[in-house]
Formats: structure tokens, sequence, C-alpha cells
């Protein structure tokens, strides 16, 4: 079967219209327009669409054919060559190469580019990965353990009800209830907090937290204390807000004050599962880095991102659970713990920052989608009520 794929081309009367369809449908093949295992638009549709000849239409794929772009298949039509069915990335080379109409007035992005991300690496992760003997992939679960029947059974609750439809509607600003309470009830009081409704909102995980909190709370002039080695993420998000980081060493208690301790307005750090090295910080650490943060009006960003892989027996409550005067902003979310690709974290704050917060979140993407929402506080209510 065809593929449904529409096409246009401006013709200049100065070149052969050959040429132009040629150069046309290779483009498209080096872009990855097509798919693999289904036929190009037939002569007939495409000289249709074109408003060309068959003829013409015949011409080129037979000459893409010869060329090795195209194979011809008797009574199914024009599929690629197994070379051109490959992933983009593997043909992208060939593209570079490829002499593609670049009109004289195009824009200039680099020009126009307030902020440049390349200072930033890239995060290359093989696409197959989990078929590796020897997977050294850092932070990825296994998704042959994700509890795939539980998961269904909380999507089948979500979309059972014939007269509920809420997950369809636009909540604006606003968060599912229901997630909001089983987080609040269910999954803070493990990590020893205490937090009102007002006081939490839902993330597309934690590190869109972290670049929400950034965006609205950093500049220039902000000086954060970030862990030594640390994580670059956090960092990178950090210093897209033009933040100063001032690097504080890491050993086997945590983070380590010294004397650019001070002089932060905030401290970013990952306690209870340290942030590559998985170290736990100690509790005298924690109650220093506290001090240190009330006595110089500082406040302390938790990523509370992987506390459930902790391997103590008894893990020390969240650096939130301490905090007297509100000065813990804490961050955490169900990357680790289930799957990353449901892409679901929560900040707990403050409530007069949650909600300037959730302002700023509107105008980004107004709410994670309500529907993932719904099956994950069907979820952690279901695996309560099993576990006990």
């Amino acid at each position: 079967m065809a593929i449904n794929y529409s096409c246009f081309i401006e013709f200049d009367s100065k070149r052969s219209l050959q040429e132009q369809v040629r150069e046309y449908l290779v483009k498209a093949i080096l872009e990855g327009v097509f798919s693999a295992d289904e036929a190009l638009p037939s002569c007939r549709k495409l000289s249709s669409q074109l408003k060309v000849s068959r003829n013409t239409v015949s011409l080129v794929y037979e000459g893409l054919a010869d060329d090795g772009y195209l194979i011809s298949k008797p009574r199914s039509g024009y599929y690629l060559s197994e070379k051109y069915s490959l992933r983009l990335e593997e043909v992208e080379q060939e593209l570079d190469h490829f002499e593609a109409d670049n009109p004289s007035n195009a824009p200039n992005w680099s020009h126009r580019l307030k902020v440049s991300t390349d200072q930033f690496p890239r995060i290359v992760k093989p696409s197959h990965w989990s078929c590796y003997q020897y997977p050294f992939i850092y932070g990825q679960p296994s998704i042959n353990d994700f509890p795939l029947a539980q998961w269904r059974e909380s999507t089948r609750k979500v979309i059972a009800d014939p007269n509920d439809h809420g997950w369809l509607c636009d909540k604006v600003d606003k968060d599912v209830d229901l997630l909001v309470e089983q987080i609040r009830t269910r999954v803070l009081p493990q990590r020893g907090i205490h937090a009102k409704s007002d006081e939490i909102l839902i993330t597309v995980g934690s590190q869109n937290a972290l670049y929400l909190v950034s965006q609205l709370l950093m500049d220039k002039h902000t000086r954060v204390g970030v862990e030594n080695p640390g994580y670059k993420e956090a960092n990178n998000i950090f210093s897209l807000a033009q933040a100063q980081l001032h690097p504080h060493t890491v050993d086997e208690d945590g983070l380590m004050l010294n004397e650019l301790s001070p002089m932060c307005d905030y401290f970013y750090v990952t306690p209870s599962h340290q942030a590559p090295t998985g170290v736990t910080m100690s509790k005298q650490r924690r109650q220093d880095l506290l001090q240190m943060a009330q006595k110089n009006d500082a406040i302390i960003i938790e990523d509370d991102y992987d506390s459930d892989s902790n391997s103590e027996w008894a893990p020390l409550p969240a650096l939130k659970a301490l905090d007297k005067d509100n000065r813990v902003i804490y961050v955490s979310s169900f990357s680790k713990i289930l799957a990353p690709g449901l892409r679901l974290g929560y900040i707990v704050a403050p409530e007069e920052l949650i909600y300037e917060l959730r302002t700023l979140r509107r105008l980004m993407y107004r709410h994670p989608p309500s529907r993932v929402q719904m099956e994950m506080a069907h979820f952690i209510s279901q695996a309560i009520t099993t576990a006990s």
C-alpha cells in the first residue's frame, strides 16, 4: 500500500521538470521522509499532485532505481532500497553532501540565537542499548521488569467509565487532584515529608522541575553551590539561567562545605543517592548544610530523584523532612523507580512559590497529560493496597 504523502514543488521554468522532480525525491529519501516498508506514491498519484505527466514521474523513478535509491517490485510499486531504508542517522553523512536548494535570502538562525546550547554536550544513547551483552548505560531501568499488567489495569480504570472523560479536558494550570493526594498521603510520608496539596506541583520529570525553578529564581547574579562531581544536566540548566556555579567537593559523607559556601544563594544537592557517586549524605552534613542556609539566607534545592535505589537498610529521611524554615525546595520523579518514558515528577515547596511555578508551567505547556497523571494515581493506589 502506498503511503499517504502529499508532494509539492514550486517549479523553476529555467530547469527541466524531470530534474526538479528527481531532486525533490532524492532530498525526501535522504531526509527519511518515506517509510521503509511502504511503497512510494504511484506514478499516477504523484503526477497528479505535481501536475506533470506520468511519463515524467516514471522516468524519474526508473532513474532513481538505476542509481540505487529505489527498487521496483512488480505489481506493487517502488520502494526504498535497503541502504536508504535504514535509520535516518545512518544516511545523514550523505545528506550533508547533497546540494539541495538553499535560498540566498534564508534567515541566518545562528545570528538570531540569544542563547547558544553548543556549550552543553549532546546526550548520545545507542537506540538498541538494551540488546548489548553488557549494557553499561547510566540511569536506565530494565523495561522487562516494568509492572505492565498493573499499569494496564490502571489504564483500564481511567478509560472504563464512559461518563468520565475528564482526562480529555484542558485543565489550564491544574493538576489531577487524585495524583496530588496520592503523592501527599502515600509517597511523601515515606520520605518523612508532610505537605499540603497547594505545596505540590506536578512536572514532566525532575529535570523539568529544575528548569522551572531556575527560570523563576536565577539570573546572572545568582550563585549556586553544586556538587563536584555532580549531575551535569542540572549544572547545564543553571548555566542556561546564567547562574554562577560554585563547585563543592563530594566525599563518602556527601557535599563538603567550603570557603565559597557563605556566598551561595542556592545549593543543589542529591543527598539520598548522590549523582553520580551514589553516596548518601551523612546526618551531620545535612545539619551543617541546613544551618549554613539559615545563617546566610540561602535556599537548598534537594533532588531526591533516586532515593529508592539507596541500598541502606534504614535510609535517612529526605533533607526536606528536617527543614523547619521552608528553605528546602524538594524535587523528585517517578522516572527511576518506574520508567523515564512516563515523564512525571513533582516539586514540593512553599505555597507562594508553587503558585509562581504553576503560572510559569502554564506558559510553557499548561500541565502534564491528565491521562498519565490519572494512570499514575491509580497505579500508586493499587501498589500501596497490594503491598498492605
